[in-house]
């Protein structure tokens, strides 16, 4: 009689992590179908754009915001679902974009917002790695992520993918080929293999911080705050993000040598404008760990390398480390990251 073996703690995030730069290289091959959905909202015109999503589809869709403001020039918010939920509220949505960004396509307050939406005029869009999910039924259109089945409660994988997808359908309601997307395979397995030593430090110099700061500028603000969510969701760290035009106007209050600080730091402009900020946490003697493509031009204890691109798809290189740091500091803090306590794959809200 053969032995079934018990998982081991972490497996499934670590081959998930590692799965990544095919995921990429897939979604890139696959972008001709992502452009005929982006011909269709081309062809509608919209004045105005709203997201709506939860967890970490919430951070995918703040960098979707900076796309969508940045290479559409078009006015983009954030949707809060409990306005349609709990309040009813009815505002008119003509000729206004809506995209719901969500993992599994299961959660009862995006389907609610996105149906609400649809009624009341607005071109929906569903972003998900379900298919046949309720949401993607609920919405006019949609967009296949293309993960494939994600069995660790942390988003890996999906988060990344949900990036590049996003990316994809935006860079094509421009007019744009894709050019910056089309290496991101690869890039991405550099990423792993380069930082892989650096991640490994950090773990050893993190694993004993109860807390963290995270930061970032521009699109290496939606990394910021995936970084907070894994590392709190992963290894019960008090884990909080701010933007790094606001961390000097009142939280770097609480930075002294106790606190971790993990900053995104890409090449471009948001990059560039974390350099004074980052100065001065590093002057307060807080261990800054750098995570970029331009983490060797600021002030920073550990830097880990990530290979450069163009500022407007960094977002999906800069959070691999991350994930990696997350999985090696769970691990070193005696936990498990395919299952942390308390916690469930699909979160229903309303």
């Amino acid at each position: 009689m053969t032995r079934q073996t018990e998982p081991s703690a972490g497996q499934h995030m670590s081959a998930e992590v590692a799965s990544q730069p095919k995921i990429f290289a897939d979604l890139v091959a696959r972008r001709g179908e992502i452009a005929e959905i982006a011909a269709q909202v081309s062809a509608r015109r919209p004045r105005f754009a709203l997201l709506a999503a939860r967890g970490s589809s919430d951070h995918a869709a703040l960098y979707a915001k900076y796309l969508i403001e940045v290479l559409l020039q078009l006015p983009a918010g954030l949707v809060s679902p409990s306005t349609t939920t709990l309040y009813g509220a009815q505002p008119d949505l003509t000729d206004v974009l809506l995209i719901s960004v969500s993992q599994s396509g299961g959660s009862p307050d995006l389907l609610e917002v996105t149906e609400s939406a649809r009624a009341r005029g607005a071109l929906t869009v569903a972003v998900t790695n379900t298919p046949d999910s309720p949401l993607n039924n609920a919405a006019e259109l949609s967009v296949d992520v293309g993960a494939g089945p994600e069995l660790a409660v942390a988003a890996t994988k999906t988060y990344s993918a949900t990036l590049l997808a996003l990316y994809l359908l935006i860079d094509a309601v421009r007019g744009g080929s894709g050019e910056h997307a089309a290496a991101l395979g690869e890039l991405a397995q550099q990423t792993l293999d380069e930082s892989a030593a650096a991640v490994q430090e950090a773990v050893q110099r993190f694993r004993f911080v109860d807390r963290v700061l995270t930061t970032g500028r521009g699109y290496s603000s939606a990394t910021a705050a995936e970084a907070a969510l894994k590392l709190a969701e992963t290894s019960y760290l008090s884990a909080r993000s701010y933007s790094g035009a606001d961390l000097l106007h009142g939280p770097v209050a609480a930075v002294d040598a106790e606190t971790g600080v993990l900053a995104v730091t890409s090449a471009g402009k948001g990059g560039a404008a974390m350099s004074e900020v980052l100065d001065v946490i590093h002057s307060r003697g807080a261990d800054v760990f750098a995570v970029g493509s331009a983490a060797s031009r600021v002030s920073a204890a550990l830097r880990i390398p990530v290979a450069e691109t163009a500022e407007e798809v960094a977002p999906v290189l800069e959070v691999l480390p991350i994930q990696r740091l997350a999985l090696g500091l769970s691990l070193a803090r005696g936990g498990d990251p395919d299952s942390p306590r308390g916690l469930n794959k699909v979160t229903k809200t309303r």
